[in-house]
């Protein structure tokens, strides 16, 4: 993988190029895929068009209050206001792959190695804006 220069980090495409991923700390994921664990640093992959009756949280905090998800998952996950945003030209394209951690970790410091590999996904996926939705 090519190296990016300082100008293509201080000169980003326009919005309305750009492809743009969800990055989440919501332990939302896939019936399939294991639960989150406490103290997780890893991470599941949800498709940009998943049906939200496949997924399910796994996120563990006594202070998170999850009423608002079962009205709309794009509180925690904002897929379908991406699908709509490119739709209405405003972002260029739904990245294929959104990435969710698990949220309320005490030591953030431990995330540094999976979060340069999901740095490496997103780039090789051609995406050049993550919208961090921290829960």
């Amino acid at each position: 993988m090519p190296e990016l220069t300082c100008e293509q980090w201080l000169t980003p495409r326009p919005l309305a190029e750009s492809t743009v991923a969800i990055i989440s700390t919501c332990g939302m994921h896939r019936h399939d895929d294991p639960p989150f664990t406490p103290g997780a640093v890893d991470y599941r992959l949800l498709p940009r068009r998943i049906d939200w009756v496949d997924v399910v949280m796994s996120h563990i905090s006594a202070n998170f209050d999850r009423s608002g998800l079962a009205d709309d998952p794009n509180v925690a996950m904002p897929l379908d206001r991406l699908e709509a945003l490119a739709e209405a030209g405003e972002i260029g394209g739904v990245s294929d792959w959104h990435y969710v951690f698990m949220g309320a970790h005490p030591a953030p410091q431990m995330f540094e190695e999976v979060g340069t590999e999901v740095g490496r996904l997103l780039a090789a996926d051609g995406v050049g804006v993550a919208l961090l939705v921290p829960i």
